[in-house]
């Protein structure tokens, strides 16, 4: 298990850049093409419909974060909460819990996003090279005290 360890960082790299690329992929549309379809997508499902450029901006955004692994923890707690209101307010009403084709995307994104807010960005990340040091440092000090 100790060989599999070493691979954490590039697990972590290669679980970053696939919800980035998704998250870029479906916020894109709602901030840049298709903004008053997303518009009337939010309507219809009764919400206000400027929570379609709230989702493009966290999607689109909270996406190239994750790509580049800065601000990692944060970004992956936004789309957390996201994928849990889509979850809840859009997928779920959609039928019983057994049909699991309902909701099974979203359940799996916001899953993976909440492991990166938990976990971090892992060792090839932004976050790791201007952080990494600091947040050494303070564990280091917070062991001797």
């Amino acid at each position: 298990m100790l060989s599999l360890e070493i691979l954490k960082p590039l697990a972590l790299l290669l679980l970053r850049l696939a919800l980035g690329i998704i998250f870029v992929f479906h916020g894109y549309p709602k901030l840049f093409t298709h903004t008053r379809d997303a518009i009337a997508m939010f309507e219809k499902m009764q919400f206000p419909g400027y929570f379609a450029y709230i989702a493009g901006v966290f999607e689109f955004f909270g996406g190239l974060v994750l790509i580049l692994g800065i601000f990692t923890r944060l970004a992956g707690l936004l789309l957390t909460c996201e994928m849990a209101v889509a979850l809840w307010r859009v997928h779920l009403p959609q039928g019983p819990i057994t049909q699991v084709k309902n909701f099974e995307f979203p359940l799996l994104l916001a899953t993976a996003c909440f492991a990166l807010a938990t976990i971090g960005a892992g060792a090839i990340s932004l976050d790791h090279v201007i952080f990494g040091s600091r947040r050494g440092a303070v564990r280091k000090s917070r062991g001797k005290e």
